[in-house]
């Protein structure tokens, strides 16, 4: 069993690295940037994919993973885990009946409540303790859920139809613009920037360069949130108008383990 992972700010790497963990003692997991990924999965049939939810949809750089890579899925069985700031309905759904067009076989999937990762919408941000509590709760239910999966008996969060009418009517169809193409919504203050380099090396879509000095974006943003939330000085933004608290898994888990 390998895991393969998309991650902003270090949700859904964490998850699957514990999942793993609980299950095998050991992590052999890749993320879809690792130029290893690709012959990992084709070599192996037992897959956890690990991925954040946006807008109750795949972010696009990850849809685009999967399709571009079509053949690799035949005959894989595959146990899919979602993280989410809120309810998503359908998060391993959504991913699972793509996989299953081209032959996958989805195994189970489970649904974590992680801190959220835009940090730039007040109304989305919680508390430190809050948030260790959210990491917290994530390892008992992934510890249950392994346990469930060693006896024959995954669980299935996200896979059915009523998941699937959740996901359609919860956020969808209303965003389902938000995630049918990539971004080109970044926001980089020239006043505040530095010129570190700091989100052109974190990008995982090559978006961001720097000019005379400063970072620019261009317009294949995948909304991971990698860049706003390392940023040292605060100067990037993507849906909201001013970063309010950046946060990483990190923040999280340090000292709890």
């Amino acid at each position: 069993m390998i895991g393969i992972y998309f991650s902003g700010t270090g949700n859904s790497r964490w998850a699957l690295e514990f999942f793993l963990q609980e299950y095998e003692g050991r992590s052999r997991m890749y993320s879809i940037e690792d130029e290893d990924a690709l012959k990992e999965i084709e070599k192996q049939k037992e897959i956890v994919f690990s991925y954040p939810v946006q807008y109750s949809n795949l972010p696009k750089m990850v849809r685009d993973f999967i399709v571009c890579h079509k053949n690799l899925w035949k005959g894989k069985h595959i146990f899919i885990i979602a993280t989410m700031g809120m309810f998503s309905g359908d998060g391993t759904g959504v991913m699972g009946r793509l996989l299953e067009k081209y032959g996958a076989k989805i195994t189970g999937g489970l649904h974590l409540r992680m801190p959220d990762s835009i940090c730039d919408e007040k109304a989305l941000k919680k508390s430190l303790e809050e948030n260790k509590k959210l990491v917290a709760d994530a390892e008992k239910k992934i510890k249950n859920a392994v346990k469930n999966v060693k006896s024959g008996n995954p669980p299935k969060e996200g896979l059915g139809f009523w998941s699937h009418l959740a996901g359609l009517l919860g956020q969808r169809l209303w965003f389902s613009r938000m995630t049918a193409g990539y971004s080109d919504k970044v926001k980089i203050d020239g006043q505040k920037c530095i010129g570190c380099g700091k989100c052109v090396k974190l990008c995982p879509m090559n978006n961001l360069e720097l000019q005379d000095g400063n970072a620019v974006a261009k317009n294949q943003c995948t909304m991971c949130y990698r860049c706003v939330n390392h940023c040292p000085v605060q100067a990037i933004t993507l849906l909201g108008k001013n970063v309010v608290k950046q946060g990483t898994i990190e923040d999280y888990i340090k000292g709890d383990r």
